[in-house]
C-alpha cells in the first residue's frame, strides 16, 4: 500500500477515534500540513507509532480543555497529577482505536507508551506532518498533529 493511502487511512482512523472516545460532538476540521517546528503551547500528549507506518501522534490542547474532557468521561474534575495520568491515558485511547482502525484496513501499527509534555514544547525532526484541528463541543479546541518519520523505501 502507498504511503498516501497509509496517510488517509490515519487520518480517517484518528477521526473515527476521537469521535469514538471521546463522548460530545467534535467537529474535525480539514486536515492541513504542517512545518517544523511545531508549537505545543500548554499541555499535549505524544504517542509513537510503529509498524507499516514510522510516526507519531500528538494531541495538543490546554489543561483546561484536557480537564473537561475527563470530567465529560468520568462525571469528575481532573487536576494536578491525577490530569496529566488522564492525558497520557486519553492519547493510549485514541490511539490504541486508531491501530485497531488501521488494521481494518490491511495496515499494521502499534503504539509506544504515551510522553505527557506540559509548557511550551517545539517539535522538530519529522519530514512530513498534518494538524487536524477540532473544536469539542461546549469543551473547545484540540489539534492533533501526525508527523511521519523517514519513509521506508518500497521494494
Amino acid at each position: 500500500m502507498s504511503t498516501s493511502k497509509h496517510i488517509q487511512t490515519i487520518l480517517n482512523g484518528t477521526i473515527h477515534s476521537l469521535k469514538s472516545i471521546i463522548p460530545v460532538n467534535i467537529d474535525v476540521k480539514s486536515p492541513s500540513i504542517a512545518t517544523e517546528p511545531y508549537e505545543q503551547k500548554e499541555m499535549g500528549v505524544l504517542i509513537g507509532l510503529v509498524g507499516d507506518l514510522k510516526g507519531r501522534v500528538i494531541i495538543d490542547g490546554s489543561p483546561e480543555i484536557f480537564g473537561s474532557i475527563g470530567s465529560a468521561m468520568f462525571g469528575m474534575p481532573l487536576e494536578g497529577p491525577m490530569l496529566e495520568s488522564f492525558t497520557g491515558e486519553l492519547g493510549n485511547m485514541i490511539a490504541g482505536n486508531l491501530c485497531t482502525y488501521a488494521g481494518q484496513y490491511e495496515l499494521e501499527l502499534d503504539i509506544t507508551p504515551p510522553t505527557v509534555m506540559v509548557g511550551h514544547t517545539k517539535l522538530y525532526g519529522f519530514q512530513q506532518a498534518f494538524t487536524i484541528p477540532a473544536t469539542i463541543e461546549g469543551i473547545g479546541d484540540i489539534i492533533i498533529l501526525y508527523t511521519i518519520d523517514d519513509e521506508e523505501e518500497e521494494e
